[in-house]
């Protein structure tokens, strides 16, 4: 790109770009535009002829954008629950299906006040402990994740959220680094079987966070034994979309006050609520 390009030059290149090689390319030009000035999108209309400078960093990240990775790991930024946070390639992007969860724990627990302890397997971002600290105003969190990297972007977001004598990070497997009595579980966690095929933009994704054995529901089926060996009273739990009967068949032995299915916006089985 020849450098001295206006604000409406450049969209109109970078568009170009993207356009053979994803949707909303036109969308996607701005969002990139704007991340890069720094600026939103009421001064990217009111300024079409303002100058763009430093062309070749916007370039490379159009570049990264036409090979399909996600968006959000250029910019280093997700909306989450009305809410905007730190993202990188250590952690699983969170979906919008996933605010569901959010939901489901609020509506079981509706008491926002209680002194309760919750943890979290898989935390990934923070999002979700984040977001229910946020709710749950004297609630203690312990969020757990096998990922050293993934903590570093949980890290961050604590920090910037100022949860930090709130939401303590431990680095495990399941609920190995929790000896503390919990009152809540909450998690999603991988549920892809190991031999699925999958979209492209995900192979940027951690794939640890995503595939969760051979079958898909181990980990699942794990955080249920430990739930019911410790008798943790509440457990919300994200799952695949083909995963209720096998859950609803490995629990049919046992004794528990409800478990409750929930569906995401497409009306497919996407988690429960497991109440001991």
């Amino acid at each position: 790109m020849r450098s001295g390009y206006l604000v409406r030059e450049t969209l109109v290149e970078i568009t170009k770009i993207l356009d053979p090689h994803i949707p909303r390319a036109s969308r996607e030009a701005q969002l990139l535009l704007m991340h890069h000035l720094q600026k939103d999108e009421l001064w990217l209309i009111s300024n079409q002829k303002s100058e763009v400078t430093n062309l070749d960093l916007l370039y490379e990240m159009v570049q990264r954008r036409a090979k399909n990775e996600p968006l959000e790991y250029i910019t280093k930024s997700v909306s989450f629950y009305s809410e905007e946070f730190f993202i990188d390639r250590g952690a699983l992007i969170p979906r919008p299906e996933t605010e569901l969860l959010i939901d489901e724990v609020i509506k079981n627990y509706p008491d926002s006040g209680a002194f309760i302890r919750f943890a979290e397997v898989g935390v990934g971002s923070g999002i979700i402990s984040i977001i229910l600290a946020k709710h749950f105003k004297n609630a203690k969190f312990i969020a757990v994740d096998i990922s050293e990297n993934a903590l570093e972007v949980a890290r961050e977001n604590i920090k910037r959220f100022k949860l930090e004598d709130r939401v303590e990070l431990r680095h495990g497997s399941l609920l190995d680094e929790v000896s503390e009595k919990i009152d809540y579980l909450v998690s999603n966690p991988p549920y892809i079987a190991q031999d699925a095929k999958l979209e492209t933009n995900l192979s940027y994704e951690p794939q640890n966070a995503l595939f969760g054995g051979e079958v898909g529901d181990e980990i699942i089926k794990n955080l249920l034994d430990e739930v019911l060996r410790r008798e943790i009273n509440f457990f919300t739990c994200e799952i695949g979309y083909d995963q209720k009967d096998k859950i609803q068949n490995y629990l049919k032995n046992t004794d528990f006050k409800s478990l409750e299915f929930y569906n995401d916006y497409s009306k497919f089985d996407r988690g429960f609520t497991l109440k001991i």
